[in-house]
Protein backbone atom coordinates (compact mmCIF):
# COMPACT_ATOMS: atom_id res chain seq x y z
CA UNK A 1 0.00 0.00 0.00
CA UNK A 2 1.32 3.59 -0.70
CA UNK A 3 2.36 5.75 1.95
CA UNK A 4 -0.27 7.91 3.26
CA UNK A 5 1.69 11.30 2.42
CA UNK A 6 -0.99 14.24 3.65
CA UNK A 7 -3.30 14.28 6.54
CA UNK A 8 -6.34 16.36 6.15
CA UNK A 9 -9.08 17.82 8.65
CA UNK A 10 -11.57 19.90 7.39
CA UNK A 11 -14.10 21.95 10.35
CA UNK A 12 -17.51 21.10 7.73
CA UNK A 13 -18.31 18.19 5.26
CA UNK A 14 -18.44 20.65 2.38
CA UNK A 15 -15.33 22.11 2.97
CA UNK A 16 -13.47 18.74 3.50
CA UNK A 17 -14.74 17.85 -0.32
CA UNK A 18 -13.95 21.09 -1.53
CA UNK A 19 -10.46 20.74 -0.30
CA UNK A 20 -10.31 16.83 -1.63
CA UNK A 21 -11.53 18.01 -4.73
CA UNK A 22 -8.37 20.35 -5.12
CA UNK A 23 -6.40 17.74 -4.41
CA UNK A 24 -7.58 14.97 -6.89
CA UNK A 25 -7.52 18.03 -9.51
CA UNK A 26 -3.73 18.57 -8.50
CA UNK A 27 -2.92 14.35 -9.19
CA UNK A 28 -3.38 13.09 -5.86
CA UNK A 29 -5.80 9.82 -4.99
CA UNK A 30 -8.11 11.01 -2.08
CA UNK A 31 -10.03 9.96 0.39
CA UNK A 32 -12.90 11.33 2.36
CA UNK A 33 -13.70 10.12 5.56
CA UNK A 34 -16.88 11.08 7.68
CA UNK A 35 -15.45 11.67 10.94
CA UNK A 36 -12.84 9.98 12.39
CA UNK A 37 -12.83 6.54 11.88
CA UNK A 38 -12.64 3.39 13.78
CA UNK A 39 -10.62 1.40 11.91
CA UNK A 40 -7.27 1.78 10.05
CA UNK A 41 -7.05 2.87 6.46
CA UNK A 42 -7.79 0.35 3.98
CA UNK A 43 -7.22 2.02 0.74
CA UNK A 44 -4.23 3.40 -1.50
CA UNK A 45 -4.44 6.52 -1.33
CA UNK A 46 -2.36 9.61 -1.07
CA UNK A 47 -4.46 11.09 1.22
CA UNK A 48 -7.45 11.35 3.83
CA UNK A 49 -8.93 14.39 4.79
CA UNK A 50 -11.48 13.54 7.85
CA UNK A 51 -14.83 15.86 8.07
CA UNK A 52 -15.53 17.41 10.97
CA UNK A 53 -18.63 18.85 11.80
CA UNK A 54 -16.75 21.14 14.07
CA UNK A 55 -16.71 24.80 12.81
CA UNK A 56 -19.64 26.16 15.35
CA UNK A 57 -19.27 24.06 17.89
CA UNK A 58 -17.44 25.17 20.93
CA UNK A 59 -14.23 25.48 20.87
CA UNK A 60 -13.80 23.00 23.56
CA UNK A 61 -14.83 20.37 21.73
CA UNK A 62 -14.10 21.48 18.37
CA UNK A 63 -10.09 20.70 19.95
CA UNK A 64 -11.13 17.45 20.82
CA UNK A 65 -12.46 16.16 17.81
CA UNK A 66 -9.47 17.74 15.58
CA UNK A 67 -6.71 16.26 17.92
CA UNK A 68 -8.97 13.06 17.43
CA UNK A 69 -8.41 12.65 13.84
CA UNK A 70 -5.26 14.21 14.51
CA UNK A 71 -3.92 10.99 16.00
CA UNK A 72 -5.61 8.59 13.53
CA UNK A 73 -3.90 10.70 10.48
CA UNK A 74 -0.64 10.24 12.54
CA UNK A 75 -1.42 6.63 13.18
CA UNK A 76 -1.64 6.13 9.68
CA UNK A 77 1.72 7.53 8.60
CA UNK A 78 0.60 10.94 7.27
CA UNK A 79 4.00 13.01 6.97
CA UNK A 80 2.22 16.46 6.97
CA UNK A 81 -1.16 17.69 8.62
CA UNK A 82 -3.12 20.28 7.02
CA UNK A 83 -6.57 21.85 8.75
CA UNK A 84 -8.64 23.21 6.33
CA UNK A 85 -11.33 25.90 7.44
CA UNK A 86 -14.18 27.54 5.14
CA UNK A 87 -12.44 30.18 2.27
CA UNK A 88 -14.43 32.96 3.90
CA UNK A 89 -12.45 32.41 6.84
CA UNK A 90 -15.81 32.54 9.10
CA UNK A 91 -15.69 31.77 12.85
CA UNK A 92 -16.34 33.66 15.88
CA UNK A 93 -14.10 36.25 18.84
CA UNK A 94 -13.83 32.46 20.19
CA UNK A 95 -12.54 30.41 17.15
CA UNK A 96 -12.64 27.93 15.83
CA UNK A 97 -9.85 28.51 13.67
CA UNK A 98 -7.53 30.10 16.01
CA UNK A 99 -8.07 27.60 19.13
CA UNK A 100 -7.69 24.33 16.79
CA UNK A 101 -4.92 25.59 14.90
CA UNK A 102 -2.70 26.23 18.48
CA UNK A 103 -4.20 22.87 19.91
CA UNK A 104 -2.54 21.03 16.73
CA UNK A 105 0.13 23.45 17.09
CA UNK A 106 1.27 22.43 20.37
CA UNK A 107 0.18 18.44 19.57
CA UNK A 108 2.70 18.58 16.20
CA UNK A 109 5.22 20.26 18.19
CA UNK A 110 4.60 23.16 15.82
CA UNK A 111 6.72 26.60 16.28
CA UNK A 112 5.27 28.30 12.57
CA UNK A 113 2.37 27.49 10.57
CA UNK A 114 0.54 29.76 7.53
CA UNK A 115 -2.78 30.41 7.40
CA UNK A 116 -4.71 31.40 3.94
CA UNK A 117 -8.49 31.15 3.18
CA UNK A 118 -7.32 32.29 -0.48
CA UNK A 119 -9.42 30.53 -3.06
CA UNK A 120 -8.48 32.84 -6.10
CA UNK A 121 -10.92 30.36 -8.58
CA UNK A 122 -13.73 30.72 -6.43
CA UNK A 123 -13.29 35.11 -6.31
CA UNK A 124 -11.11 34.22 -2.94
CA UNK A 125 -8.57 36.71 -2.71
CA UNK A 126 -6.37 38.11 0.11
CA UNK A 127 -4.32 41.20 -0.12
CA UNK A 128 -2.18 43.23 2.79
CA UNK A 129 -4.31 40.45 5.18
CA UNK A 130 -7.56 41.55 4.22
CA UNK A 131 -9.73 39.14 2.65
CA UNK A 132 -12.06 39.69 -0.82
CA UNK A 133 -15.02 37.62 -1.48
CA UNK A 134 -14.97 38.93 -5.42
CA UNK A 135 -14.72 42.49 -5.95
CA UNK A 136 -15.41 43.94 -2.35
CA UNK A 137 -14.08 43.21 1.45
CA UNK A 138 -15.43 40.09 3.19
CA UNK A 139 -17.76 42.31 5.11
CA UNK A 140 -19.69 43.95 2.36
CA UNK A 141 -20.33 40.63 0.44
CA UNK A 142 -23.09 39.10 2.30
CA UNK A 143 -21.35 37.55 4.93
CA UNK A 144 -21.57 39.96 7.74
CA UNK A 145 -25.00 38.55 7.88
CA UNK A 146 -24.09 34.67 8.53
CA UNK A 147 -26.49 33.23 10.78
CA UNK A 148 -24.30 31.61 12.88
CA UNK A 149 -20.63 33.39 11.50
CA UNK A 150 -21.23 36.80 11.00
CA UNK A 151 -18.16 38.28 9.45
CA UNK A 152 -18.06 41.84 10.09
CA UNK A 153 -14.26 42.41 9.86
CA UNK A 154 -11.67 41.57 6.92
CA UNK A 155 -8.93 42.16 8.29
CA UNK A 156 -7.58 38.56 8.83
CA UNK A 157 -4.84 39.68 11.04
CA UNK A 158 -6.71 41.02 13.46
CA UNK A 159 -9.16 38.43 13.52
CA UNK A 160 -6.96 35.37 14.00
CA UNK A 161 -4.86 38.04 16.78
CA UNK A 162 -8.50 37.50 18.70
CA UNK A 163 -8.77 34.13 18.77
CA UNK A 164 -4.96 33.50 19.21
CA UNK A 165 -2.67 33.75 22.21
CA UNK A 166 0.47 33.20 19.84
CA UNK A 167 1.55 35.75 17.68
CA UNK A 168 0.01 36.69 14.41
CA UNK A 169 1.78 38.09 11.47
CA UNK A 170 1.73 38.98 7.68
CA UNK A 171 3.48 37.47 4.59
CA UNK A 172 2.62 40.12 1.98
CA UNK A 173 1.88 39.97 -1.75
CA UNK A 174 5.43 41.78 -2.55
CA UNK A 175 7.45 38.89 -0.67
CA UNK A 176 4.76 35.72 -2.39
CA UNK A 177 5.69 37.65 -5.65
CA UNK A 178 9.50 37.17 -5.00
CA UNK A 179 8.88 32.97 -4.82
CA UNK A 180 9.33 30.38 -2.18
CA UNK A 181 12.94 31.58 -1.26
CA UNK A 182 11.83 34.85 -0.36
CA UNK A 183 8.90 33.19 1.51
CA UNK A 184 11.10 31.01 3.58
CA UNK A 185 13.12 34.29 4.51
CA UNK A 186 10.28 36.17 5.51
CA UNK A 187 9.11 33.25 7.95
CA UNK A 188 12.49 33.29 9.07
CA UNK A 189 12.41 37.09 9.61
CA UNK A 190 8.54 36.53 11.35
CA UNK A 191 10.36 33.33 14.08
CA UNK A 192 12.53 36.10 14.78
CA UNK A 193 10.15 38.76 15.90
CA UNK A 194 7.99 36.30 18.03
CA UNK A 195 5.35 35.56 15.26
CA UNK A 196 4.16 32.39 15.54
CA UNK A 197 1.25 32.17 12.59
CA UNK A 198 1.32 34.25 9.24
CA UNK A 199 -1.54 35.35 7.24
CA UNK A 200 -0.71 34.82 3.77
CA UNK A 201 -1.45 37.17 0.74
CA UNK A 202 -2.55 35.26 -2.53
CA UNK A 203 -4.49 37.06 -5.13
CA UNK A 204 -3.86 34.45 -8.13
CA UNK A 205 -3.35 30.75 -8.47
CA UNK A 206 -0.07 31.60 -9.21
CA UNK A 207 0.84 33.18 -5.69
CA UNK A 208 -0.34 29.32 -4.25
CA UNK A 209 1.92 27.23 -6.75
CA UNK A 210 4.72 30.41 -5.84
CA UNK A 211 3.94 29.41 -1.87
CA UNK A 212 3.68 25.68 -2.34
CA UNK A 213 7.61 24.75 -2.13
CA UNK A 214 7.73 26.69 0.96
CA UNK A 215 5.55 24.55 2.87
CA UNK A 216 7.01 21.04 2.11
CA UNK A 217 8.81 20.97 5.22
CA UNK A 218 5.90 22.49 7.75
CA UNK A 219 4.93 19.66 9.49
CA UNK A 220 1.51 22.02 9.82
CA UNK A 221 -0.57 24.09 7.38
CA UNK A 222 -4.13 25.62 7.91
CA UNK A 223 -5.43 27.08 5.06
CA UNK A 224 -8.87 27.05 2.86
CA UNK A 225 -8.67 24.64 -0.08
CA UNK A 226 -6.81 27.27 -2.74
CA UNK A 227 -3.29 25.99 -1.03
CA UNK A 228 -4.02 22.26 -1.49
CA UNK A 229 -3.03 23.20 -5.66
CA UNK A 230 0.14 23.71 -4.61
CA UNK A 231 1.22 20.83 -2.41
CA UNK A 232 1.19 17.37 -4.38
CA UNK A 233 4.16 18.50 -6.66
CA UNK A 234 5.78 18.57 -2.91
CA UNK A 235 5.45 14.99 -3.09
CA UNK A 236 6.32 14.01 -6.80
CA UNK A 237 2.61 13.99 -8.24
CA UNK A 238 1.15 15.60 -11.37
CA UNK A 239 -2.16 15.91 -12.72
CA UNK A 240 -4.19 12.81 -13.70
CA UNK A 241 -7.52 11.86 -14.78
CA UNK A 242 -7.56 8.92 -13.57
CA UNK A 243 -7.43 10.44 -10.04
CA UNK A 244 -11.39 11.50 -10.40
CA UNK A 245 -12.81 8.43 -11.95
CA UNK A 246 -15.81 7.43 -10.22
CA UNK A 247 -18.46 4.47 -10.89
CA UNK A 248 -21.05 5.03 -13.89
CA UNK A 249 -24.13 7.05 -12.31
CA UNK A 250 -27.59 6.78 -12.48
CA UNK A 251 -31.03 6.52 -10.66
CA UNK A 252 -33.25 9.41 -9.78
CA UNK A 253 -31.81 13.37 -9.02
CA UNK A 254 -32.77 15.76 -5.97
CA UNK A 255 -31.04 18.91 -4.57
CA UNK A 256 -31.85 19.55 -0.85
CA UNK A 257 -30.51 22.92 0.58
CA UNK A 258 -30.24 24.44 3.71
CA UNK A 259 -27.85 27.09 2.81
CA UNK A 260 -29.49 31.29 3.13
CA UNK A 261 -25.83 32.23 1.07
CA UNK A 262 -26.82 34.93 -1.64
CA UNK A 263 -25.10 32.31 -3.79
CA UNK A 264 -27.29 29.67 -2.91
CA UNK A 265 -30.10 31.96 -3.05
CA UNK A 266 -29.54 33.18 -6.68
CA UNK A 267 -28.90 29.30 -7.78
CA UNK A 268 -32.84 28.12 -6.40
CA UNK A 269 -34.17 31.16 -8.07
CA UNK A 270 -31.75 30.56 -11.00
CA UNK A 271 -33.58 26.76 -11.22
CA UNK A 272 -37.07 27.80 -10.73
CA UNK A 273 -37.08 30.11 -13.08
CA UNK A 274 -35.46 27.66 -15.63
CA UNK A 275 -38.75 25.70 -14.55
CA UNK A 276 -38.09 23.47 -12.47
CA UNK A 277 -39.98 21.55 -9.84
CA UNK A 278 -38.97 23.47 -5.88
CA UNK A 279 -40.64 23.34 -2.84
CA UNK A 280 -40.05 25.72 -0.23
CA UNK A 281 -39.59 24.70 3.32
CA UNK A 282 -40.92 26.47 6.39
CA UNK A 283 -39.18 26.57 9.43
CA UNK A 284 -42.28 28.12 11.67
CA UNK A 285 -44.22 24.75 10.24
CA UNK A 286 -41.91 22.93 11.54
CA UNK A 287 -41.89 24.67 14.85
CA UNK A 288 -45.42 23.54 15.19
CA UNK A 289 -45.06 20.25 14.64
CA UNK A 290 -46.00 19.65 11.07
CA UNK A 291 -43.94 16.63 9.62
CA UNK A 292 -42.48 19.20 7.09
CA UNK A 293 -40.30 15.78 5.75
CA UNK A 294 -43.39 13.51 4.96
CA UNK A 295 -45.06 16.53 3.00
CA UNK A 296 -42.24 17.40 1.37
CA UNK A 297 -41.70 13.40 0.11
CA UNK A 298 -45.17 13.10 -0.77
CA UNK A 299 -44.83 16.12 -2.81
CA UNK A 300 -41.63 14.86 -4.84
CA UNK A 301 -42.74 11.29 -5.42
CA UNK A 302 -44.95 12.08 -8.54
CA UNK A 303 -42.12 14.95 -9.80
CA UNK A 304 -38.78 13.27 -9.21
CA UNK A 305 -39.10 10.01 -11.27
CA UNK A 306 -39.96 13.08 -14.11
CA UNK A 307 -37.03 15.56 -13.20
CA UNK A 308 -34.84 16.71 -10.68
CA UNK A 309 -36.11 18.29 -8.14
CA UNK A 310 -35.26 20.89 -4.93
CA UNK A 311 -36.19 20.88 -1.74
CA UNK A 312 -34.78 23.76 -0.08
CA UNK A 313 -35.07 26.06 2.94
CA UNK A 314 -33.46 28.97 1.34
CA UNK A 315 -34.52 32.73 2.27
CA UNK A 316 -32.93 36.04 2.10
CA UNK A 317 -31.47 37.61 5.36
CA UNK A 318 -34.25 39.42 6.84
CA UNK A 319 -36.39 36.29 6.50
CA UNK A 320 -33.92 34.37 8.31
CA UNK A 321 -33.28 36.90 11.14
CA UNK A 322 -37.17 36.99 11.27
CA UNK A 323 -37.43 33.07 11.88
CA UNK A 324 -34.40 32.93 14.08
CA UNK A 325 -36.09 36.48 16.67
CA UNK A 326 -39.18 33.49 16.27
CA UNK A 327 -37.09 30.49 17.30
CA UNK A 328 -33.69 30.68 18.05
CA UNK A 329 -30.73 30.89 16.37
CA UNK A 330 -29.50 27.59 17.02
CA UNK A 331 -33.03 26.04 17.22
CA UNK A 332 -34.12 27.24 14.22
CA UNK A 333 -30.74 26.02 12.39
CA UNK A 334 -31.47 22.26 14.00
CA UNK A 335 -34.57 22.08 12.95
CA UNK A 336 -34.35 22.95 9.58
CA UNK A 337 -30.83 20.55 9.30
CA UNK A 338 -32.99 17.68 10.73
CA UNK A 339 -35.87 17.93 8.46
CA UNK A 340 -33.54 18.37 5.56
CA UNK A 341 -31.38 15.70 6.46
CA UNK A 342 -34.73 13.47 7.03
CA UNK A 343 -36.06 14.66 3.58
CA UNK A 344 -32.37 13.58 2.23
CA UNK A 345 -32.72 10.44 3.32
CA UNK A 346 -36.38 9.78 2.21
CA UNK A 347 -35.46 10.55 -0.98
CA UNK A 348 -32.64 7.97 -1.10
CA UNK A 349 -35.13 5.58 -0.16
CA UNK A 350 -37.56 6.58 -2.78
CA UNK A 351 -34.93 5.52 -5.89
CA UNK A 352 -32.42 8.93 -5.37
CA UNK A 353 -28.97 8.13 -6.57
CA UNK A 354 -27.53 11.49 -7.78
CA UNK A 355 -28.01 14.22 -4.70
CA UNK A 356 -26.94 17.63 -4.59
CA UNK A 357 -26.60 19.00 -1.14
CA UNK A 358 -26.24 23.08 -0.56
CA UNK A 359 -24.97 24.28 2.67
CA UNK A 360 -22.16 23.22 5.15
CA UNK A 361 -24.63 22.73 8.31
CA UNK A 362 -27.51 21.20 5.89
CA UNK A 363 -24.52 18.94 4.18
CA UNK A 364 -23.00 17.30 7.64
CA UNK A 365 -26.77 16.78 8.59
CA UNK A 366 -27.59 15.15 5.35
CA UNK A 367 -24.16 12.72 5.25
CA UNK A 368 -24.55 11.42 8.69
CA UNK A 369 -28.50 10.92 8.01
CA UNK A 370 -27.65 8.90 5.05
CA UNK A 371 -25.14 6.61 7.54
CA UNK A 372 -22.24 7.75 4.74
CA UNK A 373 -18.59 6.69 6.62
CA UNK A 374 -16.47 7.71 3.61
CA UNK A 375 -16.42 9.35 0.01
CA UNK A 376 -14.77 8.48 -3.08
CA UNK A 377 -13.84 11.79 -4.22
CA UNK A 378 -14.39 12.54 -8.57
CA UNK A 379 -15.13 15.52 -10.74
CA UNK A 380 -15.47 18.95 -10.18
CA UNK A 381 -18.81 20.48 -10.97
CA UNK A 382 -17.68 24.12 -10.06
CA UNK A 383 -14.48 25.30 -8.62
CA UNK A 384 -14.72 23.55 -4.70
CA UNK A 385 -17.49 21.17 -5.27
CA UNK A 386 -16.95 17.73 -6.40
CA UNK A 387 -19.29 15.50 -6.90
CA UNK A 388 -18.17 12.25 -4.55
CA UNK A 389 -19.43 8.26 -4.31
CA UNK A 390 -20.88 6.88 -1.02
CA UNK A 391 -22.35 4.20 -0.18
CA UNK A 392 -25.22 4.84 2.47
CA UNK A 393 -26.61 2.86 4.94
CA UNK A 394 -30.52 3.04 3.57
CA UNK A 395 -29.80 -1.21 2.47
CA UNK A 396 -26.33 -0.30 1.40
CA UNK A 397 -27.00 1.60 -1.71
CA UNK A 398 -24.64 3.46 -3.09
CA UNK A 399 -25.31 7.59 -4.44
CA UNK A 400 -23.19 9.96 -5.91
CA UNK A 401 -23.42 13.02 -3.85
CA UNK A 402 -22.33 16.69 -4.04
CA UNK A 403 -21.84 18.84 -1.04
CA UNK A 404 -22.05 22.39 -1.95
CA UNK A 405 -20.75 24.97 0.04
CA UNK A 406 -23.12 27.83 0.33
CA UNK A 407 -21.34 30.12 -1.40
CA UNK A 408 -19.66 28.27 -4.06
CA UNK A 409 -20.84 27.28 -7.44
CA UNK A 410 -22.64 30.05 -10.68
CA UNK A 411 -26.07 30.79 -10.53
CA UNK A 412 -26.95 27.37 -12.71
CA UNK A 413 -25.45 25.17 -10.23
CA UNK A 414 -28.38 23.06 -9.69
CA UNK A 415 -29.13 21.91 -13.51
CA UNK A 416 -25.38 22.01 -14.39
CA UNK A 417 -24.27 19.25 -11.70
CA UNK A 418 -26.01 16.56 -13.48
CA UNK A 419 -24.75 17.37 -16.62
CA UNK A 420 -21.29 16.26 -15.29
CA UNK A 421 -22.22 13.12 -14.14
CA UNK A 422 -23.61 12.76 -18.21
Amino acid sequence: MAKLVLGCIADDFTGATDLANNLVRAGMRVVQAIGVPATPLDAEVDAVVVALKSRTIAPAEAIAQSLDALRWLQAQGAQQIYFKYCSTFDSTPQGNIGPVTEALMEALKCGFTIATPAFPDNKRTVFKGYLFAGEVLLNESGMQNHPLTPMTDPNLVRVLQAQCTRKVGLIDHAVVARGAAAVTERIEQLQGEGVSVAIVDAVSNDDLLRLGPALAKMPLVTAGSGVAIGLPANFGLAPSSQASALPAAGGLRAVVSGSCSLATNRQVLDFIQRGGAALAVDPLRIAAGVDVAAEALAWAAPLVEKQPVLVYSTAEAGAVKSVQGKLGVEEAGAMVERTIAAIARGLVERGVRQLVVAGGETSGACVQALGIAQMQIGPQIDPGVPWCHARTDVEGLPVHIALKSGNFGGDDFFTKAFTVLG
